[in-house]
């Protein structure tokens, strides 16, 4: 499951705004020298002006630790004092002097943040931790410092009121609808006193999220399975053995180490055969934030609940849902839960007669033991072997990583948009392991830039997701810079990496992301290409991962690591064939984390500290969904996503980005499937347009009608095709 971080959209940012009191900031910071917010900032430093790299690029072979904190100081001073200017403009409110004032603010502060929130998220020290803990909660009230602004607020409205008579093209006139919701949405109609009370819980809110992730990262470092017995990996290829004790190497440490990855299931237990092993990794997993101690997550988690519960009631809504979703497409939890629940049914259902199927197994093998979380992978690709006569094992070897980036990311979007890409080995990168490539259209012009970084870090967060070093604009002139993030296990030097074909489908996913990025062709930053609801941003990604499959693209990338030669015909088909199999359990482990988000921020204010494990628990029978040998795709005290990655109240937006990606998908096979005309029309009518439009009048002028949840059941397996 991806994420997509939130995009530094001028005046949206939630996790990087811009505090109004600058002089208080740099008291007691007891940070060591050179990271200080007193640090001098001037020419020296390479964000004090715009990057001369192409794109814009951040200039990282230049950029040191120290030169982060005193830039976001600056950022933030700058970008404070340019609203200041607009609030205090003593013309009347205009949309060039106020509106599109705002959207060229914040030049600075967009430059660290790109960066800073990048390299923090995928290669963290122990000194940018420190920043990070220390400019959290300044960054969290800039967004006070503006959103809050009486006299700002009061010329946002003034161009508001008159917007219809002002004869603003259509994307003018939404950024100015845009904007005035934002400013009420967040909280710029309260009173004085009501505001002094949402900027404290504002801050702390900050606080206790990024005391949450630094926990979280290292939890799950501490949490890695250890042994040295060999015998305990019994079932894991040669290659897989050599990185386990690659990983204990660089931990300094004898035997073997597996890491864990950002889910509940972990990848190995799919082909570890020693159930102990199995069941040592899973509960490793399962526990990891909740052993006590300084990395126990449950305390700080229970607290944001409760805090986001009394924020939604200063703000006037019901609960935290409701707030979160009145900008979104679903508008409110109850359109958002009748929706999930209407998939549980049939999910439990397939899930309960995948478990007979894997039961039986173990029957048969005279296992003695009733199915538990950590036996599902291992015996379900038993029954997929029995039914489909598919083995991973016979899979890897056609999906060598660079092959599927080449031959199968590449090709596709070359295929749909007419795009190119080219290796560039002159820009600088944060960590050794990143490659950079130049994309190009159809015609030759450069589009942007994009970075892959592949490979598991334990000073990276876990899961994959997407994000911009460079934010796109034509009122700014500037191009995308986008990332794509993954957390693949590092093979030993000199063998392959050889990828799952979840790996290969998160691929798929997450450039889908990534090409949101690369197509952005608006005006305006904060409407630009992935600033939209989270229930439409997982559409072009989730709708990516179908070309996987798709047998022009699939074809083209499945090929023998060693020889080259395609992956036989064979077993190309029983893949295909296998494409529903083990559905009920995947959309089962991801139906119960979304009804486990969205009862944790239904919580009405004034509700006590709720006790995460019983929660959860009780979260989980309530929606009719807790099934013994599935547990939720994350648990509370990890659940990355809503804690931490803006996915509060929204993990939702991933099933409902899934109707809307399947009738998509449908759309194209209808249409002639992979063909020049449909991509170029999906990206001049969709990919393009970022949050220009209303999102389901956008939809549904290019899909021709409203979606519907049919075609998603059928590309589940859990109902016959639609006629």
């Amino acid at each position: 499951m991806s994420t997509i971080r939130p995009s530094r959209a001028k005046i949206t940012p939630p996790q990087f705004i811009i505090l109004a009191a600058i002089g208080a900031l740099a008291v007691a910071l007891s940070i060591k020298p050179g990271l200080t917010a007193d640090a001098p900032f001037g020419p020296a430093n390479p964000f004090y002006a715009p990057s001369t790299l192409p794109f814009q690029a951040p200039p990282f072979d230049k950029i040191k630790d120290g030169d982060y904190q005193p830039a976001i100081e600056a950022g933030m001073a700058e970008q404070r004092k340019e609203m200041q200017d607009i609030a205090n403009n003593p013309a009347a409110p205009a949309f060039e002097n106020t509106i599109v004032a705002m959207e060229k603010t914040g030049r600075l502060l967009d430059r660290v943040m790109g960066a800073f929130n990048g390299v923090t998220s995928a290669n963290l020290n122990p000194d940018l931790q420190k920043v990070k803990d220390i400019e959290a909660p300044k960054l969290a009230a800039h967004q006070d410092a503006i959103f809050l602004d009486a006299k700002l607020f009061a010329r946002v409205a003034a161009i508001y009121k008159q917007r219809l008579s002002l004869k603003l093209d259509p994307e003018s006139l939404r950024l100015v609808e845009f904007d005035y919701k934002k400013f009420v949405h967040s909280g710029a109609n309260l009173s004085a006193s009501d505001k002094a009370k949402l900027k404290k819980l504002n801050e702390e809110e900050s606080t206790l999220t990024t005391a949450f992730e630094s926990k979280l990262l290292a939890a799950a470092k501490a949490a890695a399975y250890v042994t040295s017995d060999k015998k305990a990996l019994a079932g894991l290829s040669d290659a897989q053995i050599a990185a386990a004790m690659q990983a204990a190497k660089e931990r300094k440490l004898s035997g073997y180490v597996i890491p864990l990855q950002n889910t509940t299931q972990q990848p190995d237990l799919a082909t570890l055969s020693n159930r102990s092993t199995r069941q040592a990794i899973f509960e490793n997993s399962w526990n990891r934030a909740e052993h006590g101690g300084p990395n126990d997550t449950r305390d700080t988690i229970a607290r944001l609940a409760q805090l986001r519960a009394e924020k939604a009631k200063l703000l006037g809504f019901p609960n935290y849902a409701a707030w979160k979703l009145e900008d979104q497409m679903a508008k409110n939890p109850d359109a958002a839960l009748k929706f999930v629940n209407a998939l549980v049914p049939g999910a439990a259902a397939k899930a309960i007669s995948e478990a007979k199927d894997i039961q039986a197994v173990i029957d048969a093998q005279h296992g003695g033991f009733q199915l538990q979380p950590w036996d599902w992978e291992f015996y379900s690709q038993q029954v997929r072997k029995q039914k489909y006569d598919l083995d991973e094992a016979q899979i890897k070897p056609y999906l060598e990583l660079n092959n599927v980036v080449q031959n199968g990311l590449f090709y596709a979007a070359g295929q749909l948009y007419g795009l190119t890409f080219k290796e560039r080995h002159d820009i600088p990168v944060y960590h050794p392991d990143v490659r950079v490539f130049e994309v190009f259209d159809s015609n030759g012009k450069s589009l942007a830039l994009w970075y892959g970084d592949y490979f598991k870090r334990d000073n990276k967060n876990g899961g994959a997701w997407m994000d911009e070093f460079v934010d796109p604009s034509k009122l700014l002139g500037i191009q995308p810079v986008v990332y794509n993030v993954f957390n693949f296990p590092k093979p030993v030097q000199g063998q392959p990496t050889l990828l799952s074909f979840d790996d290969v489908t998160a691929m798929f996913h997450e450039f889908g992301h990534a090409l949101h990025g690369i197509f952005a062709d608006t005006k305006y930053p904060s409407l630009e290409g992935v600033n939209v609801p989270r229930d439409f941003v997982e559409f072009p990604s989730q709708f990516n991962e179908h070309w996987a499959t798709y047998p022009a693209v699939f074809n083209n990338y499945a090929k023998h690591y060693k020889t080259g030669a395609p992956m036989p015909a064979e077993l190309a088909a029983k893949i295909k064939k296998a494409e529903t199999f083990n559905q009920g359990y995947m959309f089962t482990e991801l139906l119960a984390a979304a009804e486990l988000d969205m009862q944790w921020h239904t919580l009405p204010p004034g509700a006590p500290l709720q006790n995460p494990d019983p929660f959860g628990t009780e979260a989980l029978q309530k929606a009719q969904i807790a099934l013994s040998y599935v547990p939720p795709r994350y648990r509370s005290s990890y659940f990355l996503h809503i804690w931490g990655n803006d996915y509060s109240a929204g993990y939702y937006a991933y099933l409902w980005s899934e109707m809307l990606d399947d009738n998509a998908f449908q759309w194209f096979e209808d249409h002639g499937g992979l063909t020049r005309a449909n991509g170029d029309r999906f990206r001049q009518m969709v990919l393009s347009r970022g949050n220009t439009e209303d999102l389901a009048k956008m939809y549904a002028a290019w899909l021709g009608k409203e979606p519907s949840i049919e075609p998603m059941l059928k590309y589940r397996g859990l109902a016959p095709a639609s006629k």
